[in-house]
């Protein structure tokens, strides 16, 4: 089929952006429409958590982005005295990086823009309004209202906003509900009061968010009531009474800009109809109370982009997409409903209310283990994957890593020191394994496949082995323990052999006697097709086996019964 693009992405926002750089990072010939004539060049973001940072790094963006970002951001919650109630400054960085950090989303956007330019393959079309998707058996064609001819392309992702053409022509509903409360926007230059953090005020007479983004950058927001209409809140001398409330001469201010927005908690009835997808805030919308709007567009980005270019490559069957919306969809909503609980808790402007919650706050605060709850962002739900591309071990169920993000400490491989795990994990398919001869584990024919697939192959030793040659092996690469992370984490959950996706989800996990059994159930839940594509070492001598039905396997895929 001749096609102008293998994937066409609707939207060149942050999650449009972060698919196109995965996208084109796997030689995915992609096409961006955007209705717009360039990026949006206000903040709407304003806080990147340590998922979305490591995503950046795994699209070799990151250095770019960190620049625009303020690390290790404190968020501190007050009451209407100023009395704390609650902090968060979540001490640890299992990830690689920081889990709270302020950020100036248009700069981060063009940083993401920029990135493309490095792919031939990978275009961006400014001025193009989707009209119309018309899907037959071999792709998609792609209409415009503004008289551009058509596209003809193989999959369509919507990352088209709240209000997705996308998901209008998918015939999806939109579930939830919009909040009647209405907030007041301002950011402001040459910021008034200078430090480094955030703070919530749940003042039961006007509560109010003051956020440091980055550049001297800050966020103001207030809430409108009921009888203050948003003509009234967008009139300038407003604006300079509300920020009277929260710096000593408003007057000297240098207002970016203003607007009145509303809160949203809406989920898509479904993320995948055919050949058509959604992704960011077309698929799901949420209260901005813990930042998680921007940070779930790009896991959205980071969960389908390798699906579909293996799809698009012939190395799995289009059922694998089925998998996006299985494993998005809990995260997304628990997200939402966090995001919700913690607006109600935050924002009530009934007096008595606020001083019930109050008590119940400052009580909490005595129990050292709820303190810490609150300071480490524990709450925050994590992924955590019981279906979709995953294989829960039968005679390991309880403690099971297995769907799971995996850490990303430090190590040394004998060539380089203090790097990133993932910076030598690459960016496909990796196996892992404890101090053990990783292709005698496999065995050569699992070693075979997942070296076909680009798979790297890594052995993880205590620093004091890391020269040590007994298990050398041209296709394995030998790290270090550099500060006993790995070590920790391999002793809570005893498993020796990781199988980690591209998103660094743990696919499996098992004892180094199970690895190719483990193997092979993996293999069936990524749908691979007989003789489907080659990975970056570009090997076609191992034959990939076609799927059989999840319920074949320990693992379960979206649309079997």
């Amino acid at each position: 089929m001749r096609t102008d693009a293998d994937v066409v992405i609707v939207g060149a926002g942050p999650c449009g952006l972060t698919l196109a750089n995965i996208l084109g990072l796997q030689g995915v010939r992609t096409l961006v429409l955007e209705e717009r004539d360039t990026l949006i060049d206000y903040p709407r973001g304003v806080g990147l958590d340590d998922e979305a940072l490591r995503t950046f790094q795994s699209i070799g963006l990151v250095d770019k982005i960190l620049p625009h970002a303020v690390p290790n951001q404190i968020l501190r919650f007050f009451d209407a005295k100023r009395r704390l109630l609650a902090e968060m400054a979540p001490p640890d960085a299992r990830f690689g990086w920081p889990k709270r950090n302020g950020f100036v989303q248009p700069l981060v956007d063009a940083e993401l823009y920029a990135g493309l330019d490095r792919f031939d393959h990978v275009e961006v079309r400014w001025g193009h309004r989707m009209q119309n998707c018309v899907e037959d058996a071999e792709g998609v064609t792609v209409e415009f209202s503004t008289g551009q001819p058509p596209v003809r392309t193989r999959f369509v992702v919507g990352c088209d906003g709240g209000r997705s053409t996308t998901r209008r022509l998918m015939g999806v509903s939109f579930d939830g509900t919009t909040s009647s409360t209405r907030w007041l926007v301002v950011d402001v230059a040459n910021d008034p009061l200078g430090h480094p953090n955030s703070e919530v005020g749940a003042d039961p007479a006007r509560p109010y968010v003051s956020i440091a983004i980055a550049h001297g950058i800050r966020r103001f927001e207030f809430m409108i009531f009921a009888d203050e209409s948003d003509e009234a809140a967008s009139d300038p001398a407003f604006v300079r009474r509300m920020l009277a409330q929260r710096v000593p001469y408003p007057d000297k201010v240098e207002i970016i800009r203003h607007r009145v927005y509303t809160h949203h908690s809406r989920i898509a009835g479904a993320f995948r109809k055919g050949r058509l997808l959604l992704a960011g805030d077309a698929a799901h919308l949420m209260p901005v109370w813990q930042g998680q709007g921007y940070n779930s567009c790009i896991r959205d980005a980071a969960n389908l982009g390798w699906k579909l270019a293996m799809v698009v490559k012939g190395q799995a069957d289009d059922a694998l997409l089925d998998t996006y919306d299985v494993e998005r969809r809990k995260h997304a909503r628990a997200m939402i409903d966090l995001s919700t609980l913690v607006g109600r808790v935050v924002s009530p402007t009934n007096r008595r209310i606020a001083a019930l919650r109050d008590k119940v706050i400052h009580a909490a605060n005595i129990v050292p283990s709820l303190k810490r709850y609150i300071l480490e962002m524990r709450f925050k739900p994590m992924p955590r994957y019981q279906q979709g591309v995953v294989v829960h071990d039968e005679h390991r169920a309880a403690n099971s890593p297995t769907g799971t993000l995996f850490i990303q400490p430090r190590v040394d491989t004998r060539d380089r020191q203090n790097v990133l795990l993932d910076d030598v994990l690459g960016t496909g398919f990796a196996v892992l394994c404890w101090s053990n001869n990783l292709r005698a584990v496999l065995g050569e024919d699992a070693f075979a496949l997942w070296r076909s697939l680009g798979a790297r192959f890594v052995e993880a030793r205590p620093m004091t082995q890391l020269h040590w040659t007994g298990h050398d092996d041209p296709d394995v690469v030998v790290v270090g323990d550099r500060e006993g992370a790995l070590k920790k984490w391999f002793d809570v959950y005893t498993d020796s052999v990781l199988f980690l996706r591209p998103d660094r989800c743990i696919a499996g996990a098992c004892i180094a006697q199970r690895a190719p059994e483990m193997s092979a159930s993996i293999v069936k839940v990524l749908r691979l097709v007989q003789g489907g594509g080659t990975g970056s070492h570009g090997d076609t001598g191992a034959v990939l086996h076609v799927a059989q039905p999840a319920a074949e396997s320990s693992g379960t895929v979206a649309g079997t019964p």
